[in-house]
Protein backbone atom coordinates (compact mmCIF):
# COMPACT_ATOMS: atom_id res chain seq x y z
CA UNK A 1 0.00 0.00 0.00
CA UNK A 2 1.63 3.46 -0.71
CA UNK A 3 1.86 5.12 2.08
CA UNK A 4 2.63 8.65 0.49
CA UNK A 5 -0.59 10.97 0.93
CA UNK A 6 -0.58 11.44 -2.90
CA UNK A 7 -3.85 10.67 -4.45
CA UNK A 8 -3.08 7.78 -7.46
CA UNK A 9 -6.77 7.93 -8.34
CA UNK A 10 -8.97 9.92 -9.87
CA UNK A 11 -12.81 9.34 -12.09
CA UNK A 12 -13.30 11.71 -14.28
CA UNK A 13 -16.58 12.54 -15.18
CA UNK A 14 -18.69 14.25 -17.70
CA UNK A 15 -17.01 17.99 -19.07
CA UNK A 16 -13.97 16.95 -17.23
CA UNK A 17 -13.86 13.66 -18.96
CA UNK A 18 -14.51 15.02 -22.44
CA UNK A 19 -11.44 17.13 -21.53
CA UNK A 20 -9.58 14.41 -20.44
CA UNK A 21 -10.04 12.99 -24.18
CA UNK A 22 -9.90 16.34 -25.91
CA UNK A 23 -6.51 16.68 -24.88
CA UNK A 24 -5.31 13.48 -24.61
CA UNK A 25 -6.48 13.12 -28.33
CA UNK A 26 -5.02 16.51 -29.28
CA UNK A 27 -1.59 15.83 -28.12
CA UNK A 28 -1.79 12.45 -29.65
CA UNK A 29 -4.51 11.83 -31.94
CA UNK A 30 -2.94 8.14 -32.91
CA UNK A 31 -4.60 4.86 -31.55
CA UNK A 32 -5.69 1.33 -32.47
CA UNK A 33 -8.68 1.25 -33.59
CA UNK A 34 -10.23 -2.18 -32.86
CA UNK A 35 -13.35 -3.90 -34.15
CA UNK A 36 -15.29 -6.88 -33.23
CA UNK A 37 -16.54 -9.20 -36.44
CA UNK A 38 -19.86 -10.56 -36.50
CA UNK A 39 -19.73 -13.15 -33.78
CA UNK A 40 -18.46 -10.60 -31.47
CA UNK A 41 -15.22 -12.28 -31.67
CA UNK A 42 -11.98 -10.14 -32.09
CA UNK A 43 -12.25 -8.31 -35.38
CA UNK A 44 -8.73 -6.67 -36.56
CA UNK A 45 -6.62 -4.07 -35.29
CA UNK A 46 -5.85 -0.92 -36.81
CA UNK A 47 -3.65 2.11 -36.86
CA UNK A 48 -5.92 4.92 -37.27
CA UNK A 49 -6.00 8.97 -36.43
CA UNK A 50 -8.75 11.24 -34.68
CA UNK A 51 -9.38 13.89 -36.38
CA UNK A 52 -11.15 15.63 -33.70
CA UNK A 53 -13.03 15.13 -30.08
CA UNK A 54 -16.34 16.94 -30.20
CA UNK A 55 -18.26 18.91 -26.98
CA UNK A 56 -20.08 16.02 -26.32
CA UNK A 57 -16.71 13.33 -26.50
CA UNK A 58 -17.80 11.51 -29.40
CA UNK A 59 -13.59 11.02 -31.38
CA UNK A 60 -14.41 11.56 -35.17
CA UNK A 61 -12.09 9.22 -37.92
CA UNK A 62 -12.58 9.28 -41.62
CA UNK A 63 -12.53 5.67 -43.13
CA UNK A 64 -13.26 4.26 -46.71
CA UNK A 65 -16.57 2.71 -47.26
CA UNK A 66 -15.00 -0.64 -48.84
CA UNK A 67 -12.73 -1.21 -45.99
CA UNK A 68 -12.58 -4.04 -43.39
CA UNK A 69 -13.25 -1.92 -40.77
CA UNK A 70 -16.34 -0.49 -42.10
CA UNK A 71 -17.77 -3.82 -42.74
CA UNK A 72 -17.34 -5.02 -39.37
CA UNK A 73 -18.76 -1.96 -37.75
CA UNK A 74 -22.10 -2.68 -39.91
CA UNK A 75 -22.19 -6.00 -38.22
CA UNK A 76 -20.63 -4.79 -34.99
CA UNK A 77 -20.55 -1.39 -33.97
CA UNK A 78 -18.75 -1.63 -30.42
CA UNK A 79 -14.85 -0.58 -31.10
CA UNK A 80 -12.31 -0.27 -28.58
CA UNK A 81 -9.44 2.45 -29.33
CA UNK A 82 -6.51 1.98 -27.60
CA UNK A 83 -3.85 5.27 -27.36
CA UNK A 84 -0.18 5.51 -26.42
CA UNK A 85 1.50 9.32 -25.60
CA UNK A 86 5.47 8.95 -27.06
CA UNK A 87 7.73 10.69 -24.53
CA UNK A 88 5.30 10.33 -21.78
CA UNK A 89 3.64 7.73 -19.91
CA UNK A 90 0.52 8.34 -20.52
CA UNK A 91 -1.94 5.59 -21.51
CA UNK A 92 -6.06 5.69 -22.61
CA UNK A 93 -8.40 3.21 -23.30
CA UNK A 94 -12.07 3.81 -24.72
CA UNK A 95 -15.05 1.51 -25.17
CA UNK A 96 -17.75 3.08 -27.46
CA UNK A 97 -19.71 2.18 -29.98
CA UNK A 98 -18.69 3.30 -33.50
CA UNK A 99 -21.34 4.66 -36.37
CA UNK A 100 -20.15 4.75 -40.09
CA UNK A 101 -21.98 7.80 -41.81
CA UNK A 102 -21.74 10.41 -44.57
CA UNK A 103 -21.96 14.04 -43.44
CA UNK A 104 -20.93 16.64 -46.09
CA UNK A 105 -21.25 19.66 -43.60
CA UNK A 106 -19.06 17.33 -41.30
CA UNK A 107 -16.00 16.01 -43.55
CA UNK A 108 -15.48 19.72 -44.72
CA UNK A 109 -14.89 20.80 -41.01
CA UNK A 110 -12.62 17.40 -40.78
CA UNK A 111 -10.75 17.98 -44.46
CA UNK A 112 -6.92 18.47 -45.00
CA UNK A 113 -5.48 18.49 -47.90
CA UNK A 114 -3.14 15.10 -46.66
CA UNK A 115 -6.69 12.67 -46.78
CA UNK A 116 -6.20 12.59 -50.67
CA UNK A 117 -3.37 10.06 -49.37
CA UNK A 118 -6.28 7.61 -49.42
CA UNK A 119 -8.98 9.52 -50.91
CA UNK A 120 -7.60 11.02 -54.49
CA UNK A 121 -11.13 12.04 -55.47
CA UNK A 122 -10.75 15.16 -52.58
CA UNK A 123 -13.38 15.94 -50.25
CA UNK A 124 -16.05 14.66 -52.96
CA UNK A 125 -14.02 10.47 -52.90
CA UNK A 126 -17.24 8.58 -53.35
CA UNK A 127 -15.60 5.74 -50.88
CA UNK A 128 -15.28 8.25 -47.91
CA UNK A 129 -17.50 7.91 -45.13
CA UNK A 130 -16.81 9.13 -40.92
CA UNK A 131 -17.04 7.52 -38.06
CA UNK A 132 -18.33 8.57 -34.92
CA UNK A 133 -16.94 6.80 -32.09
CA UNK A 134 -19.45 7.91 -29.07
CA UNK A 135 -16.94 6.12 -25.33
CA UNK A 136 -19.43 4.25 -23.28
CA UNK A 137 -16.67 3.42 -20.87
CA UNK A 138 -12.65 4.59 -21.05
CA UNK A 139 -10.10 4.40 -18.14
CA UNK A 140 -6.85 6.83 -18.01
CA UNK A 141 -2.82 6.36 -16.83
CA UNK A 142 -0.96 8.81 -16.63
CA UNK A 143 2.29 10.62 -14.83
CA UNK A 144 2.09 14.21 -13.37
CA UNK A 145 5.27 15.14 -14.62
CA UNK A 146 6.43 13.11 -17.78
CA UNK A 147 8.33 10.33 -18.27
CA UNK A 148 11.84 11.51 -17.71
CA UNK A 149 10.55 12.56 -13.89
CA UNK A 150 8.65 10.00 -13.55
CA UNK A 151 11.60 7.55 -14.26
CA UNK A 152 13.77 9.45 -12.02
CA UNK A 153 11.06 9.68 -9.02
CA UNK A 154 10.51 6.04 -8.89
CA UNK A 155 14.17 5.12 -8.64
CA UNK A 156 15.14 7.81 -5.70
CA UNK A 157 12.13 6.07 -4.33
CA UNK A 158 13.78 2.58 -4.83
CA UNK A 159 17.31 3.94 -3.51
CA UNK A 160 15.04 5.07 -0.27
CA UNK A 161 13.09 2.69 0.11
CA UNK A 162 9.85 4.98 -0.13
CA UNK A 163 7.17 4.82 -2.65
CA UNK A 164 7.06 8.31 -4.95
CA UNK A 165 5.20 7.22 -7.59
CA UNK A 166 3.96 9.80 -9.71
CA UNK A 167 0.99 8.19 -11.75
CA UNK A 168 -2.44 8.72 -11.46
CA UNK A 169 -5.08 6.59 -13.13
CA UNK A 170 -8.95 6.50 -13.70
CA UNK A 171 -12.05 5.97 -15.42
CA UNK A 172 -13.43 8.26 -18.13
CA UNK A 173 -17.08 8.71 -17.71
CA UNK A 174 -18.51 10.55 -20.40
Amino acid sequence: MDSSNENHHQDLIGEDAVKKIRDFVDSTPGCFFCTSDAAGGPGDARPMTALQVDALGNLWFVSASDSLKNLELAAEPSATLYFQASGRAEFMHLEGIATVLRDPVKLKELWSFTMKTWFAGGEDDPRITLIKFAPTYGYYWDTRHGRAVASVRMLIGAVIGKPLDDTVEGRLDV
